[in-house]
């Protein structure tokens, strides 16, 4: 018997302006049963530093997502035709307290991982990233971590708490979360409070590269390289909007000059074809800081590339 895969709905039987706002208007589902992937949003900005407004990123990038269609012209990528996919709606996140949203994330994402399925979260702010990663540990053990980014994250503290958007990678580190040998950071830049503020690390194995590495070039024979590093074990892809230059992707809570191109974003995530991607998410979309929609078009953009390099299911 052939199976069904559920598939976007087109626009010739829908208009693009219509129709309830699900990622790609695909179908949504209650439970995570049966699937093979899963778009699933985390609307929170209560970790953030800056300037606030992730809390609307899922909504934002779910409107813009209408102009994507099944097929990928340009690797030849066809997930609907393999997989089971569905929009999972959002995780109901805590806006008062922080710590309790951890404990929401993290029990929303395993439950995903329980019945098999690859999230591909929609965020938020970064600091969801941390129990996602404490979901992923859970069920795979420590994960190989590929992180593109304009910060490293990985601060002790910030205004004195341990648990923010600055500070999910030091926090998955310290509960072996991430394997640091199979670890890599894409697109550090900007200003910074001491010459050492990316010193903790590369002590603990990761690899970095800076954004002035990838200035003027293709990204490809990079991701050659990480391809090696990650292996054969799992791997977990996070990705930052404002990696990207603000030029670009000005809607996100701390730009910073100098950024990735979308060339290079695709160039990245496409990059990741053949790794034993067990999730992946795209977070710091703040839409009220760019009218035309465009850095949520990006969003949801890369989140479709994420899905298409998705490795096959059993």
């Amino acid at each position: 018997m052939t199976q069904h895969f559920n598939q976007p709905t087109s626009g010739n039987d829908m208009p693009r302006f219509g129709g309830i706002a699900t990622m790609m208007r695909l179908p949504q589902a209650e439970t995570a049963a049966g699937l093979d992937a899963a778009f699933i949003g985390v609307p929170m900005d209560i970790g953030t530093s800056n300037r606030s407004g992730t809390r609307f990123g899922p909504r934002a990038i779910r409107a813009e997502s209408v102009m994507l269609r099944p097929y990928n012209m340009a690797t030849g990528a066809a997930p609907f035709e393999r997989m089971q996919v569905a929009d999972l709606g959002d995780i109901a996140t805590n806006p008062y307290n922080l710590e309790k949203s951890i404990g929401l994330i993290e029990t929303g994402i395993a439950e995903v991982l329980r019945h098999d399925c690859i999230p591909l979260i929609l965020g938020g702010d970064h600091t969801l990233t941390y129990p996602v990663l404490r979901a992923m540990a859970a069920k795979h053990g420590p994960v190989g971590f590929i992180h593109i980014d304009a910060h490293a994250d990985v601060n002790d503290t910030m205004f004195g708490e341990r648990i923010a958007h600055g500070t999910p990678f030091r926090r998955a580190v310290e509960d072996g979360a991430i394997d640091p040998q199979r670890a890599i950071q894409i697109g550090l830049r900007g200003t910074g409070y001491a010459p050492t503020d990316f010193d903790w690390q590369c002590e603990q194995g990761f690899r970095i590269v800076p954004v002035e590495e990838c200035w003027h070039r293709s990204l490809a024979p990079l991701m050659e390289e990480v391809r090696s590093l990650m292996g054969s074990g799992p791997v977990y892809l996070t990705y930052d909007i404002d990696s990207l230059d603000p030029s670009v992707a000005p809607g996100t809570g701390t730009p910073e000059i100098g950024g990735l191109t979308t060339i290079q974003a695709l160039e990245i995530i496409r990059g990741c074809a053949g790794l034993d991607l067990v999730g992946a998410d795209l977070v710091e979309v703040a839409p009220a800081y760019d009218t035309t929609g465009t850095t949520a078009l990006i969003g949801a953009n890369l989140l479709y590339e994420m899905l298409c390099v998705l490795p096959e299911r059993k």
